[in-house]
């Protein structure tokens, strides 16, 4: 069975943390988004992926190469232009040859990719669109649907007295290759906006598959740092690298651990982390390779990607460190701030209210305080 993964977005609503790194290769408990979704492809009976690329595309190569390492086949496909999301599947159509998933490269989920597949072809349906409910049907486009699940007609952004379902898209699709034929070549052309309709007009079975299972698009700070948080604390189902050397408290190599630090999970620990006397660190939270977290630092519920140095009595709470910084003595991050790369945060500088601080950015001493 193959896929399709359409990972040519540039990430902006995820920047500063996006300025270096594909959206699909952030990390989510310390291993690359993108590498998490293949495994579990794999794991559902995915063999053969095709990854549409056109941000960053060098990185999918050095970090996946041909996929081996993971199980399975992989091509990258590096788009001349970005081409929309059904343009970007037309453009690798020379590689499909049946029925195929496709994926947007930035949604998480534990769908059932196998009783997904067995309800398309159930009731042989040209494309089954996976359908998840929201709480504010107000701000998505929402799909409604006959009684068998067929699909009436596509809602966008309705107001309140006109909502009929809950349900929207989830950015995972099963499609026949022949439906491709209603897709120019060579053009930028969208499911939602362009294919989807073309397709009610045309009559060919279009059905929705409504599922309960786990799924939050990763594309904002917030629900990046939630989605972290949901993995540590079993709302998705995950298999963490490295040992269990506490209650909910996995280390990936070794560690240097003061036996005065507290470590209160869920906790996922990088390989080469050091924690210093007084320390304390409670989930849900992420320290990636080779931080290094000093004397009396207090974190809580923040992720860390690798190489940060986190200086005496800081706190940092909900927020997320990207690659390479340092934090000053008592400084504080919290309320979803975000810091990107190669950042020098100099002490006792508060960051809060989702502030952004963009790559190499440098902060004396108290230069930010509320």
């Amino acid at each position: 069975m193959k896929a399709v993964i359409l990972v040519g977005g540039l990430g902006t609503r995820l920047r500063p943390l996006t300025c270096n790194t594909p959206k699909p290769m952030i990390p989510l408990a310390n291993q690359p988004f993108i590498e998490l979704m293949l495994l579990r492809l794999r794991d559902q009976g995915i063999d053969e992926v095709v990854l549409a690329v056109q941000y960053l595309a060098d990185r999918f190569r050095q970090t996946l190469g041909d996929g081996s390492q993971l199980g399975l086949k992989l091509h990258i496909v590096e788009e001349p232009e970005p081409r929309g999301t059904a343009g970007a599947v037309k453009n690798v159509e020379h590689l499909l040859d049946g029925t195929t998933f496709v994926f947007n490269g930035d949604v998480m989920t534990d769908l059932d990719l196998q009783t997904m597949l067995a309800f398309h072809r159930e009731n042989e349906s040209k494309v089954t669109i996976a359908l998840t409910p929201v709480d504010d049907p107000t701000q998505f486009g929402l799909v409604e649907m006959e009684s068998n699940k067929r699909i009436r007609r596509f809602l966008e952004k309705p107001r309140a007295e006109d909502i009929t379902t809950n349900l929207i898209n989830a950015g995972t699709y099963i499609i026949e290759p022949d439906v491709f034929r209603y897709v120019p070549p060579d053009q930028f052309y969208m499911f939602e906006r362009g294919l989807f309709p073309v397709l009610m007009q045309t009559g060919d079975p279009m059905f929705g598959y409504p599922s309960r299972a786990y799924w939050s698009d990763i594309g904002k700070p917030q629900t990046y740092i939630d989605v972290n948080h949901d993995i540590l604390i079993g709302k998705v189902r995950h298999t963490f690298r490295g040992e269990q050397i506490a209650d909910r408290v996995w280390k990936e190599d070794s560690a240097d651990i003061h036996p005065s630090a507290q470590i209160v999970g869920p906790v996922v620990l990088g390989p080469e982390v050091v924690i210093k006397r007084g320390a304390q660190i409670i989930g849900p939270t992420v320290i990636g390779a080779r931080c290094q977290i000093g004397p009396d630092v207090s974190i809580e519920g923040a992720i860390l990607w690798d190489d940060n140095v986190i200086e005496e009595g800081a706190t940092l709470r909900n927020c997320v460190l990207g690659h390479g910084n340092r934090v000053g003595q008592r400084t504080i991050i919290t309320d979803g701030a975000i810091v990107s790369d190669q950042c020098r945060l100099g002490g006792e500088n508060r960051l809060e209210r989702g502030i952004r601080i963009w790559p190499e950015t440098t902060l004396n001493d108290r230069a930010i305080s509320f």
